[in-house]
């Protein structure tokens, strides 16, 4: 009888001290294998075992060889909020607040928050935003950010909302990252039109246009109190589902109005911040498949009075993303950063950190092809340079990524 020919593999990473599979169950699980061997082809993972296993499954004869001996192996991280594409900055509002100047700002005549922001992005040329969009986005790719969320949200128009997810459908086309976008058109309120009128263009104009040229796969909406009641954000949520948007929410950030609420009615993909959500509501979310995502690097760039309870949300069972949050009131690029605050401020152990990293934030977008190391799944992976994979918690202000692998093609080799 003929032998099956065994399939070619194009890329191996040989030796890994320790491979962070994320496959097993729980949060605090991230299933370590050690001195294990990952074969690749084209841009999936076909194995993760021993070598003697893969060369017996597999035709290794061709394959580059990565070595990773003494290293780590994880999954890509999955930063599943951020509000990737804006204009400028706020750095003298950040260097005011710290110091406890904000009075500085009045006195200089300066708009400060969101509105600053919107006020610098909406007219600023589509190229100009790509540009500086990009440079941030390639700076998370050398962190180990393989697949990023990107908000509208700082045009409060139609024709600046849907500038600025086109900038996103653009990273997603010229760079390495997966870049999906989420409509948030509902991110404030723009001068000259009342709430229920801006309620009537988001509805009426903005949504059904963003859906018809295919520009987001979500649609978001700030409630809290000075936004959007959970009233109006429910109508909100559901034209965009009925466009096609699959629903998020920024909810209890500042206030409790009952965005956690309808989150779990609603089932939505995700809720985010958080940070006045009542143990009833937890239990709640508990049962259901919302992900939370938190961004410990937003509450300590604000100074948040009241920082989410994440310890009270994992042992509820709740399941947990963390993302960096990235925009112009909390700048950062790392998701290592975000692991070292997520463990030493907010009780994450290590592992927690992790997998809230990877896995979680591909549940947090309704994403099943990646986030783990297993086969099958997009080899979105990275190479950290230390011996332990408790060194991303332990190791502050450094980036331990060596290598970064997109879809089988290292795009980061440090």
């Amino acid at each position: 009888m003929p032998t099956t020919a065994k399939v070619k593999i194009d890329t191996v990473i040989k030796n890994a001290g320790e491979v962070i599979t994320c496959t097993n169950e729980g949060i605090n699980d991230i299933g370590i294998l050690n001195n294990a061997w990952i074969a690749i082809r084209d841009d999936k993972i076909a194995g993760v075992s021993t070598y003697q296993e893969l060369l017996r499954d597999f035709d290794l004869s061709e394959a580059s060889v990565i070595d990773a001996s003494g290293k780590v192996v994880a999954p890509g991280f999955i930063d599943s909020h951020t509000h990737l594409v804006f204009s400028g900055s706020r750095v003298d509002e950040y260097a005011a607040k710290v110091s406890g100047n904000s009075y500085q700002l009045k006195k200089l005549g300066m708009t400060a928050g969101p509105n600053r922001t919107v006020e610098l992005t909406r007219d600023q040329a589509e190229n100009e935003l790509f540009e500086q969009s990009e440079k941030r986005l390639m700076n998370m790719l050398r962190y180990g950010i393989t697949t990023v969320e990107s908000k509208s949200g700082y045009g409060l128009t139609t024709e600046s909302e849907l500038k600025i997810l086109s900038v996103g459908r653009k990273l997603d086309r010229e760079t390495p990252l997966d870049v999906l976008n989420t409509f948030l058109g509902a991110h404030g309120f723009p001068e000259g039109l009342t709430k229920k009128e801006y309620l009537n263009v988001i509805i009426n104009d903005m949504i059904p246009e963003v859906a018809a040229r295919g520009l987001a796969e979500f649609c978001d909406v700030w409630c809290d109190d000075g936004y959007f009641t959970a009233e109006e954000s429910r109508k909100i949520l559901e034209a965009g589902i009925k466009h096609g948007l699959k629903p998020k929410i920024h909810a209890d950030a500042y206030s409790y109005i009952g965005g956690s609420d309808l989150a779990a009615e609603m089932n939505m993909v995700s809720v985010d911040h958080m940070n006045y959500t009542p143990e009833e509501v937890m239990d709640r979310l508990a049962k259901t498949d919302v992900t939370a995502v938190l961004m410990p690097a937003l509450d300590f760039a604000v100074g948040h009075k009241r920082p989410f309870q994440a310890r009270k949300m994992l042992d509820k069972g709740v399941k947990i993303a963390l993302a960096t949050d990235l925009c112009p009131a909390c700048y950062t690029e790392s998701m290592q950063f975000v692991i070292n605050l997520a463990c030493r401020l907010y009780q994450f152990s290590v592992e927690e950190a992790i997998k809230a990293a990877t896995y979680g934030g591909a549940q947090a977008l309704g994403l099943n092809d990646r986030g783990t190391i297993e086969p099958g799944k997009l080899a979105d992976l990275q190479i950290w340079n230390v011996p332990s994979y408790k060194h991303i918690a332990y190791e502050l202000g450094t980036n331990i990524v060596e290598t970064v692998i997109k879809k089988g093609k290292i795009v980061v080799s440090r």
